[in-house]
């Protein structure tokens, strides 16, 4: 609530000091933008550490269930 209110207040103040609606306009554009792909890199990096014990939990688990091969399989891997 206090980013809608922070965003008008600058709305105002630009025009009353005499910039144009279309330089408001463009100014919010570009800060929103910036906003926004700043916001997915501190998501990115407030949500790396679970997405490395993610990583860590399915390679243990691989790494103990090793695929079993089947005896017709491992008959012919030494057949010559």
């Amino acid at each position: 609530m206090l980013e809608l209110l922070f965003i008008i207040g600058f709305f105002m103040m630009l025009l009353v000091t005499g910039v144009s609606l279309l330089g408001i306009l463009a100014a919010l554009v570009v800060a929103t933008v910036v906003m926004f792909i700043g916001g997915l890199f501190a998501l990115t990096f407030k949500l790396l550490p679970w997405l490395l014990l993610a990583v860590a939990v399915v390679w243990a688990i691989r790494a103990i269930k090793s695929p079993k091969i089947p005896q017709y399989q491992r008959d012919k891997r030494f057949r010559y």
